[in-house]
């Protein structure tokens, strides 16, 4: 059985998620060695003002999905792919011994910084569900009038979402929803990512990367933003470092992986988005989330 260990993204998380983590050796020394890197308890990422932040969001999620991949590694549990949806793929990196837990938090605290000063307020991403990618297309074109607008993440057939201003998104969401959309809601994501609205984003922590070394993945390493398997340190440095500007493939990267014999999944914490997605794509495959099946 060949096993991928998926990493949520921004729009995951959830007050709690840290502290909700099982009482595993593993868990608590990435906790702690996060405390120690980030100059700040860990608790501190782990409330619900300090999660409606980009930075801490991003970074809770980056500790909660080390700390999975270091229990799993612990009990002796194989993986032999990683796939991460947007700041997933830190976690990924990590978890594929692509770049040290120290260096994948700073770099994700830069990123969460860049992100909310370039847009403090007034954007964010919106998820349209039940329409075909063509079809929120032109809505999305339809709707550019209000502002600035962009397809975001594909992350399945009819599982769609878009970046922009929040004038547009809300006339997005009502056009959606007129043409048949199953639900269009604002997601939980305060800066309108995956589209070339962060471009500066990606140039600056692309600075930010010039002093990290970065090696080959151990593993296989999926990209959500490429739809490929990425073998070179070097090609693992840029994706991290411009999918914040760049579309999310997630169901290509992911068919990619059934392609290449993945047929168990297990979604590092917290909850089960991803596990879901893949679920419903491919009803006959082991889909575990583990915050229900711990090892």
């Amino acid at each position: 059985m060949s096993t991928a260990l998926l990493f949520p993204g921004q729009g995951s998380q959830m007050p709690g998620m840290l502290a909700g983590l099982p009482p595993h050796p593993a868990v608590a020394a990435t906790l702690e060695e996060a405390s120690d890197r980030l100059g700040r308890r860990w608790q501190e990422l782990d409330t619900e003002a300090a999660l409606a932040g980009t930075e801490a969001a991003q970074l809770g999620l980056l500790v909660a999905g080390v700390a999975a991949a270091r229990a799993l590694a612990a009990e002796g549990r194989h993986v032999d792919a990683v796939l991460g949806h947007s700041v997933g793929a830190f976690a990924a990196a990590v978890a594929a011994e692509c770049l040290d837990f120290a260096d994948a938090l700073r770099l994700v605290s830069a990123r969460g910084s860049l992100m909310s000063g370039l847009f403090p307020s007034g954007y964010g991403m919106a998820a349209i569900l039940g329409l075909p990618a063509r079809r929120v297309e032109r809505l999305v074109a339809e709707s550019r009038g209000a502002g600035d607008l962009y397809l975001s993440n594909y992350n399945a057939p009819r599982q769609i979402v878009v970046s922009g201003s929040d004038a547009a998104l809300e006339l997005l969401c009502r056009l959606a929803v007129q043409a048949g959309a199953r639900k269009a809601e604002r997601l939980a994501v305060v800066v309108p990512s995956h589209c070339p609205l962060l471009a500066p984003v990606a140039e600056a922590l692309a600075r930010v990367a010039r002093d990290i070394p970065f090696r080959a993945p151990r593993l296989v390493y999926a990209s959500a933003r490429r739809a490929r398997v990425l073998g070179a340190a070097e090609a693992v440095a840029e994706d991290l470092v411009r999918n914040v500007a760049e579309p999310v493939r997630w169901h290509d990267a992911m068919e990619l992986l059934v392609e290449r014999g993945v047929n168990e999944v297990l979604q590092a914490p917290p909850g089960r988005v991803l596990a879901d997605l893949v679920g419903e794509a491919h009803p006959g495959m082991v889909v575990r989330a583990m915050e229900q099946a711990w090892p």
